[in-house]
Order: structure tokens, then C-alpha cells, then sequence
């Protein structure tokens, strides 16, 4: 047994690996010897398909797609407001066409009265706006997370909330004067509740499954308002921030309208009086275009802030 085996392991000659010339050629057909060897990398070809990005066209395509429909709606209200006057179905006297408020607006641009108005305008509202953010987002986290400070305030909020801003603005005067002071104020108290409301409720509604997963991770306290309850609450606190954003506009333009010497408000009630109706109208048109202008500008500010979320799925 031993022999024999020795005789199967014996290492041959290079004579003997030689084929013999009078051997057969293997015949076509016949299954290929496997190998040991490794298989063959394929190549890429540059600029084949392993680019899954569609290329620019198509998205230039879609985004002047998506720009057109959203842009039919105001193209038809500027088509409309030129339209009606000119046809006769409203009084040109009041509601001149879009063309000549235009007209009345680069007259406004080219002598420096829209720049300084405006100017005076921005000023006051995102200060009235920034002081409100910087009041009541870190209140609303705090009355929000520990419920005494809640119970405590709740109906003191409660009846400042229910107080219209614009019905207070006599009050303002009187207190502080007829000078920036009462309009900043104003904004303020106009900004600052929908703020804290929308923060209180941030907190309050944090998933509660995020909660104990992060109590069972033993984070402090003040790890878990970092970690969890702050980044959660930044949809919603924007929200809040958004809407004050509008809300800062609106009451300035109406303060301005009651005591001032610049501003947009003051622009289109001095247009008012004046009966220079397309000046008055391009006043209009100005604090719209800053309203859009300032919510794109909060929008963008909060897709950078809450960028961890997931989108969701259309």
C-alpha cells in the first residue's frame, strides 16, 4: 500500500510532461480547462454608464418647467390688473393699469424716494424682528421643557395673545413717543407670540420615542435638549419664524402709516393723500416683493438649519 503510493506521488521528468508530437489535436468544441488564474477586471469605458446623474439639459429643462408654473399665477393677476382699466371695468382713476404703476415705480427708484423709504422701513422692522427671535425662542424652550415656568405664565400669555397688536399701538405712543422707539416696540410685541407659541409647542411635541431612546442612552440633561430636543424643534420653531417674519411687515407698515416722516407706510399714505394713486400702488407693490423676498430668505435659512431631516417621500 505503501509502495503504491509512493509510485502516484513520484515528481515526472520534463521529458515526460512533454506532449507527444503524434498526439490528437483537441478538437473545437471542447469545454475549456478550468484555471486558477483570476478573472479578467472588466473595463470601464469613460463616459459609459456609470454616470446615473441625468445630464444638464433635462434639469435646466425641468427647473425653467417648474419656474413657468409657478410664475402663471402672478403673470395672470399683472395681465388682469393691465387689462381691466384699459377695458373699462374699473375706474383707471383708482386702479391705474400695471404699466403706468411700473412707470410711477422706476420714477420713485431713479429719484432715491423708494431707496430712503425703504431703507427707513428694513431698519425698523428686522430690529423689531431680531429682538423678538433673540426674546422669545430662548422663553419658549424654557417654558416649554420645564412645565412650573408654564403654569406660572400660561395666562399672562394667554391674554397678551388674545391683544391685537395694532390696538396697542396708541399705547406705544404714549409710553415711548412718536419716534423709533414706539415702532420698533410695535414690531416686537407683533413678532414675538407667534415665536413663542410655535417654540413652546416645538418642545412639547418632541417624538417621545426619541426621548427614551436617548434617556436610555444616559445623556444629561443638558446633552439631551443639545442632541435631541433642539434639532427637533427647528421645523417648528421656524414656522413661528416665518410667520413673524410676515407679521413685522404688516404692523410696520401700519405704524408708519400713523406717525412717521420715512418709510413705505408713510410713502403710501403721503401717495394717498397726495392723490398720486400709481405712487401709492408702487409703494403697494414694494412691500410685497420685500414680504416674498424675507420669507424666501427664512426658507432657505431653515433648509440650512434642519438639513438632517429626511426628506419625504412624494
Amino acid at each position: 500500500m505503501s509502495l503504491a503510493s509512493g509510485s502516484r506521488t513520484r515528481r515526472r521528468t520534463p521529458e515526460e510532461l512533454k506532449p507527444p508530437e503524434d498526439a490528437p489535436a483537441p478538437a473545437t468544441g471542447t469545454p475549456p480547462v478550468a484555471t486558477e488564474e483570476p478573472a479578467a477586471v472588466p473595463l470601464i469605458r469613460p463616459g459609459g454608464p456609470r454616470s446615473r446623474r441625468p445630464s444638464l439639459l433635462p434639469r435646466v429643462l425641468r427647473a425653467a418647467l417648474t419656474a413657468a408654473t409657478k410664475s402663471v399665477a402672478i403673470l395672470a393677476l399683472l395681465l388682469a390688473w393691465e387689462l381691466a382699466p384699459r377695458f373699462g371695468l374699473v375706474d383707471r382713476t383708482f386702479l391705474p393699469p400695471f404699466s403706468e404703476v411700473a412707470r410711477a415705480w422706476w420714477e420713485l427708484v431713479a429719484n432715491g424716494q423708494l431707496a430712503d423709504n425703504a431703507q427707513a422701513s428694513l431698519v425698523r422692522s428686522f430690529s423689531g424682528f431680531g429682538i423678538a427671535v433673540a426674546v422669545s425662542v430662548p422663553l419658549g424652550l424654557l417654558i416649554g421643557w420645564y412645565r412650573p415656568v408654564a403654569d406660572l405664565l400660561n395666562p399672562l400669555l394667554q391674554v397678551f395673545l388674545n391683544t391685537a397688536a395694532l390696538a396697542l399701538l396708541p399705547v406705544f405712543v404714549l409710553l415711548l413717543g412718536i419716534g423709533e422707539t414706539s415702532k420698533i416696540s410695535i414690531v416686537v410685541y407683533a413678532c414675538a407670540w407667534p415665536i413663542l407659541f410655535n417654540t413652546i409647542s416645538a418642545v412639547r411635541t418632541v417624538d417621545p420615542t426619541l426621548l427614551r431612546l436617548a434617556k436610555s442612552m444616559d445623556l444629561s440633561a443638558p446633552r439631551l435638549f443639545q442632541k435631541v430636543i433642539l434639532p427637533a424643534s427647528v421645523p417648528t420653531i421656524f414656522t413661528g419664524i416665518r410667520l413673524a417674519g410676515a407679521v413685522s411687515i404688516v404692523v410696520l407698515v401700519a405704524a408708519e402709516m400713523i406717525g412717521a416722516k420715512a418709510g413705505l407706510g408713510y410713502l403710501i399714505n403721503a401717495s394717498q393723500y397726495n392723490f398720486a394713486i400709481p405712487q401709492m400702488y408702487a409703494g403697494i407693490v414694494t412691500i410685497s416683493v420685500i414680504g416674498v423676498a424675507f420669507n424666501q430668505l427664512l426658507v432657505a435659512v431653515e433648509k440650512r438649519l434642519s438639513s438632517w431631516r429626511v426628506p419625504a417621500t412624494r
